[in-house]
């Protein structure tokens, strides 16, 4: 028989024991945030905000001078490239935007005075116009001011909900706003305020996190952030996509959502629900479909929930052409879109031929002309509200053409500061990190490219197409460990020596980096795409193992760019320290602080790491390696031990197998 205070000490040590063999799964399930207040909603909860009785008789004032055509211009958005000042004009459009890699010219080229020159001179076109409505203009502002060249830019929404501080997040809004107004813009189609349900979807990278409560609150703070501007008043911001584009079968963008009434109401709605606490004025409808029906045609989800149940007086935007995918629509011309709720139409090329046909669909009683005073009524609404009719032309407003605004030490401070808080610490075997900076590091991969690091919406739509020297003020992860063992006497050996060359290196640091991409292009299922056939090497392994078979001793530290978890068991196996870096933005130097230790690692995975390339379903935290909230310290001793690192799937031609949730081609780590 065990006496009492043996089996006490052999308790211990059997519990010290246990947590070395299990530590691996530690995590908080959470990233810590408070509970959503609409966390449990039978109904839809109503955000109507009280009626403005003098502003309500000005938007009648207004009414009643317009003409049936000079309504549906109010309801028109095209694009920059399509439409020139003079047309804007003419026409009377409501507003313009700049899509993804489209500038004030043909290449992103332009200093803050050709936007502020453009948007003054649609500005005043509008103004002069048969109505003097001021137009909109919108742009997407997704992580910074992401078209501007030259500006910031922050990491994407996953890792800033990585970092789980609202406050940081409230102040990268702030100053996004600050980019945007500095170069006469007024309107940013963000946040995404999807929940990303499957890895698989490309835009994953814009979801916050799989915790409903924690994009809940980023979607407020964001929100805010945007509104309120941090040095100039405001932008509008944008709650996007109205609803379910994370939830589509397989990841698919723009798939379909099986999923119930309830399930969109509880989960994926959250995000909306704090961008309405935040007074968000614009919401986006989403290209999926909810049980096969498309939402930019759905008058129950757009005008019987969104409108009536919440209590919306905001206005509803569509997304690019996004009326072309509803039934019996093409892209200019969708009277059931007006009907199901679409307020303003983003149609960037076609537009002329739009307004046309909706003007014809109403004469012809396809479209009631309450319908048409709605959309309207809705669309001034917000521009009295943000006070555009007040503003004097953009370079002259508050903000205009301040080049601190856009690109200084305090933004790439604060953007260094959001990498540091972001990047993940999944393994640290033997304590690797801290590195010494006084030591010698073999460096492979894509360390030295903004374009890669800074991932899609970025300078153009799919990102990754332009040098370091397009972005401006910007320091590298190479950067990043150049500072640090420069200033310490250390060095870099950058790229693999050849064979029969000698390494004189404490620690190899691989990066390895998905490719860039955006929206669709990213979607895990495409396999036989062209972007997906462009890509070379299998998540680096062979290059990793390598490094290994020539250097046994060399401690690896495996750090990724990319913008999802993906199940990479061989790498983490193979590596002695695994870091997950996503997608930093002009400042992945910051990871280099928390290799050299300068700062302690404080990110959580606002999603499950995968612990099988193809089984499970990616919510399952019963199947993940790694949980949502789990996030190690250097200083604590937790050994990760070998993972499954057998495919389930037979591997592809190209590296994948077709119907594997989590397998995933990086780009090489020596290119």
């Amino acid at each position: 028989m065990i006496k009492p205070r043996y089996w006490i000490a052999l308790s211990a040590l059997l519990l010290l024991t246990l947590t070395v063999v299990v530590s691996h799964w530690p995590s908080t399930m959470s990233l810590g945030l408070p509970n959503s207040p609409y966390q449990t909603v039978s109904t839809w909860p109503e955000f109507e905000r009280p009626v403005d009785a003098a502003l309500e008789a000005r938007i009648d004032d207004i009414l009643q001078t317009m003409t049936l055509r000079q309504k549906v211009g109010q309801m028109t958005q095209g694009e920059i490239q399509h439409v020139r000042p003079s047309q804007a004009k003419e026409y009377g459009l409501g507003s313009v935007l700049n899509g993804g890699g489209s500038w004030p010219g043909k290449t992103p080229f332009h200093v803050l005075e050709d936007w502020l020159e453009l948007a003054d001179a649609y500005w005043l076109a509008s103004t002069e116009s048969a109505t003097g409505i001021p137009l909109l203009w919108g742009t997407d502002a997704v992580h910074g001011h992401n078209n501007l060249q030259g500006a910031t830019l922050f990491p994407h929404n996953i890792a800033l909900g990585a970092t789980g501080d609202l406050e940081l997040v409230r102040s990268i809004a702030a100053v996004t706003a600050d980019q945007v107004r500095a170069s006469g813009v007024d309107w940013t189609f963000a946040p995404t305020v999807a929940i990303a349900d499957n890895p698989a979807w490309g835009r994953s990278y814009e979801s916050f996190s799989q915790d409903a409560d924690a994009v809940f609150h980023f979607a407020k703070a964001v929100v805010e952030g945007y509104q309120q501007g941090q040095n100039a008043p405001g932008i509008l911001a944008t709650a996007k996509h109205f609803i379910g584009d994370g939830a589509t079968r397989n990841g698919v963008d723009q798939g379909d959502a099986w999923v119930s009434e309830a399930i969109l109401r509880e989960r994926h709605a959250q995000g909306f629900y704090g961008a309405l606490d935040a007074d968000v004025q614009v919401i986006m409808a989403s290209f999926n479909s909810w049980w096969t029906k498309r939402l930019h045609g759905h008058e129950y989800l757009l005008t019987d929930v969104l409108k009536k149940q919440m209590g919306f007086d905001g206005f509803v935007i569509s997304d690019w052409n996004g009326i072309n995918d509803v039934y019996q629509c093409l892209p200019n011309s969708c009277p059931q879109a007006i009907n199901a709720g679409i307020d303003m139409v983003m149609v960037p090329t076609a537009w002329k031929a739009f307004i046309d046909n909706t003007v014809a669909s109403v004469e012809a009683g396809d479209i009631p002309m309450s319908r048409i005073d709605d959309a309207v009524r809705r669309i001034l609404r917000v521009k009295l509200r943000s006070g555009l009719f007040e503003q004097p032309r953009p370079s002259e407003r508050i903000g205009a053409g301040d080049e601190s605004a856009v690109n200084s030490p305090e933004l790439n401070a604060l953007a260094r500061q959001a990498v540091r808080q972001s990047t993940v610490l999944l393994k640290n075997n033997d304590q690797v990190l801290p590195l010494n900076p006084a030591g010698r590091y073999l460096v492979t991969g894509l360390a030295h490219r903004i374009a890669i690091q800074a991932g899609g919406w970025s300078l153009n739509w799919q990102g990754g197409a332009y040098d370091n020297d397009y972005f401006g003020p910007s320091a590298t992860l190479l950067d990043g460990l150049r500072e640090w063992t420069g200033a310490n006497n250390g060095s870099l050996q950058v790229g693999l020596p050849g064979v029969n060359e000698k390494l004189d290196a404490d620690a190899a640091i691989v990066v390895l980096s998905e490719r860039s991409y955006a929206e669709g292009e990213g979607d895990l299922t495409a396999w036989q795409s062209s972007a997906a056939e462009k890509q070379t090497g299998f998540d680096g392994i062979a290059q990793l193992s390598a490094i290994q078979q020539r250097y046994p001793e060399l401690p690896i530290v495996t750090i990724v760019i990319a913008g999802r978890p993906l199940w990479m068991n061989p790498q983490i196996n193979v590596s002695d320290a695994f870091v997950m870096g996503w997608l930093p933005g002009t400042q992945g130097a910051g990871i280099a602080d928390l290799l050299f230790g300068e700062h302690p690692f404080t990110g959580r995975l606002p999603f499950n790491w995968p612990a099988d390339d193809c089984e499970g379903l990616p919510r399952s935290t019963r199947r993940a390696a790694f949980a949502v909230g789990y996030g190690l310290t250097t200083d604590q001793t937790v050994i990760v031990p070998e993972l499954k690192a057998q495919p389930a799937r037979e591997i592809g031609t190209n590296g994948l197998a077709p119907d594997c949730v989590w397998q995933r081609v990086l780009l090489s780590p020596f290119q």
